[in-house]
């Protein structure tokens, strides 16, 4: 997996609950960004991540057990020299387009894919990590499933590229319960979406 999108904090907190108090799992958006607010260059690119060797990575894994990507994000994680996918994860590739017939690991989402996450979330199970990138968070966000945001914000400035978020997105409060600025001069931030009031 690109370093660039790697989990950046593992803060343990108490579970997620929904409805009559079960547990939830949560649904984690780990990026790195530039500092103007992108995931990757123009070209695609993501070559302008630093490497932080402060950031344990093992301990950021143990939590995960799903992985949910659109098909842009799912092309940068089959670059030359990217790691496999942890043993026993579950992927889900989220495009309009087939799935790749060399990647039998892959679960490939068409339609109906926030029903889909809706019923991940109240399975048992680890967190799920959302991969990326900016157009699933936001139609995610729409559908208020995602708890919880965590940035490495790296410095530099891009110019363009694809964004965080895509554009056009709805305003969402978000609640910082964790920051750490790192010797590269990454800094990590982590935050908790806060809850649409929905009417009765």
């Amino acid at each position: 997996m690109p370093a660039a999108l790697r989990p950046v904090s593992a803060i343990s907190d108490s579970p997620l609950r929904g409805a009559q108090n079960r547990v939830m799992r949560r649904i984690i958006y780990r990026v790195a960004a530039s500092l103007d607010g992108y995931i990757a260059d123009p070209q695609g690119g993501i070559d302008w991540i630093v490497h932080e060797p402060t950031i344990d990575f093992a301990s950021l894994y143990a939590g995960i057990d799903t992985v949910l990507l659109g098909r842009r994000t799912y092309e940068l994680t089959r670059q030359p020299g990217a790691p496999a996918w942890p043993k026993g994860w579950r992927i889900f590739l989220f495009s309009h387009t087939p799935r790749p017939t060399d990647d039998p690991g892959v679960t490939l989402v068409q339609k109906n894919s926030t029903d889909l996450v809706a019923n991940l979330r109240s399975e048992s199970g680890g967190d799920i990590w959302l991969f990326g990138g900016g157009s699933l968070f936001a139609s995610l966000l729409a559908a208020d499933l995602v708890d919880r945001v965590e940035l490495a914000l790296v410095p530099v400035l891009l110019g363009g590229g694809t964004p965080l978020l895509a554009h056009a997105a709805a305003r969402t409060k978000l609640r910082l319960t964790h920051s750490e600025a790192h010797p590269s001069g990454i800094v990590s931030l982590q935050y908790d979406v806060q809850r649409k009031v929905r009417a009765e």
